[in-house]
């Protein structure tokens, strides 16, 4: 293994793992074939050269991979962890002793410990942020104003930090503008839908083995991770029931045939409890009265205030770990609830996070966006946009083109008579 010339300024669990962490990036590498050619064609053009690219992002194999290719592109990159529990050790000592990326994370740092990376990669005077649940934005807009000079724009990967950054920027104090990756039709679709689906009960198997055919699943949230959550339950033998507060959503859920029901009754009746909804207790104090003895709570939205864990604290008369990412509260009247990796990402603490054939389109989205932004930077209103429709096709035709799979082109006289309002019976 060859090891970066130079170790850069870091803060990571263990350098020793950077083999290990290679190995894994590289098979990661495998299934994002979409980002690997935008790497290739970054490293000719060098679009990004003596850009200062400050990421808040989960670490994991994957991003990884989004590094490298920001990286080849011109760009100084500073990378910190979006999640305390969200680091995979070996990617991140990869990224700092082989390819000398500065790295700040490291699986289960404390929040003084989290707080103080994002401090680490804003001491780069970052131009463009890149963030994953808008911590960066919102500490350069509090305690790091001083920085906001430097930045030219930015960009968010998750629902969460859109609703952050869109709340900022109607009260006007949004300072530079940021594309909302997430609305990209190839992440939210595809990531969010089939990714976070298939890595959240991929968590809850690995953390607690049991058999979920037969057992209630209650899915909170019928948004695009709640229904590829709900999908997948469905498909190992669960009875599936959501919760939601949209009554479009949850006329869908109906029609897609689930059942629809306020949490207040889910809760009597749920064996697994998965909340995907980016709000505050939606497992509450009114909740846990409620829940059978044995049941198992676990949040796949962004921050752990999904589940309101200091209501369960309060009524718990003892607590301990029964395996790795399940804590079990034993409540003042004898019953047990489980909870799942502290209440944070489940599939990101439990699991391995999103497989990379999907991030590949998520962070293909990522390396566009930011050339896009330095393009037409000046021109951008310091508000949220959108990812350009252009580019989001652009990304779906190359992984089709990846999967050996193509689609048709209209013709010209299919083109015409789309235009058209001239044609009828």
């Amino acid at each position: 293994m060859t090891l970066a010339t130079k170790i850069p300024p870091h803060d990571v669990a263990d350098l020793s793992l950077a083999d290990a962490g290679r190995r894994r990036t590289e098979w990661a590498g495998r299934e994002m074939p979409v980002l690997r050619g935008i790497r290739e064609r970054l490293a000719k053009e060098k679009p990004f050269k003596g850009l200062r690219i400050a990421a808040c992002l989960h670490v994991t194999t994957e991003t990884a991979n989004l590094a490298l290719a920001l990286r080849d592109g011109g760009a100084s990159v500073a990378l910190a962890a979006s999640n305390p529990l969200s680091t995979q050790d070996d990617a991140a000592a990869y990224l700092v002793a082989v390819e000398g990326i500065s790295t700040f994370a490291r699986k289960g740092e404390d929040r003084d410990t989290y707080f103080n990376h994002l401090n680490a990669i804003l001491a780069t005077k970052p131009e463009i942020t890149m963030d994953d649940g808008a911590d960066v934005v919102t500490l350069l807009h509090t305690e790091r104003k001083d920085l906001l000079a430097h930045v030219k724009g930015g960009t968010e990967e998750t629902t969460t930090g859109v609703i952050r950054l869109r709340a900022m920027a109607a009260e006007g104090v949004l300072s530079y503008p940021i594309i909302a990756v997430n609305e990209a039709q190839t992440k939210h679709m595809f990531d969010n839908q089939y990714g976070t689906g298939q890595s959240t009960i991929d968590a809850i198997q690995r953390a607690t083995n049991i058999l979920i055919a037969g057992k209630t699943a209650v899915v909170a949230g019928y948004g695009w991770c709640g229904r590829g959550v709900a999908t997948r339950f469905r498909g190992m033998g669960a009875q599936v029931v959501i919760v939601e507060v949209d009554p479009l959503r949850g006329l869908e859920a109906a029609m897609d045939g689930y059942r629809v029901m306020p949490i207040a009754e889910a809760a009597k009746i749920g064996d697994i409890f998965v909340t995907t909804t980016g709000n505050l207790n939606v497992i509450g104090k009114a909740h846990f009265s409620l829940l059978k003895d044995g049941a198992i709570l676990s949040n796949a939205g962004h921050f752990n205030d999904e589940i309101e864990l200091g209501a369960l604290e309060a009524i718990t008369t003892a607590k301990r770990e029964v395996r790795r990412f399940v804590e079990e509260h034993t409540l003042v009247d004898g019953r047990r609830v489980y909870v799942l990796g502290e209440g944070r990402l489940v599939n990101h603490v439990a699991a391995e996070a999103n497989p990379a054939a999907v991030m590949d389109m998520s962070f293909a989205n990522q390396a566009l966006a930011v050339e896009y932004m330095l393009k037409q930077g000046p021109e951008l209103a310091k508000r949220v946009y959108p990812v350009p429709a252009a580019l989001d096709k652009e990304i779906a035709k190359a992984k089709l083109a990846a999967m050996g799979m193509r689609i048709d082109t209209m013709t010209a006289e299919q083109v015409k008579y789309s235009q058209s309002w001239t044609a009828g019976t």
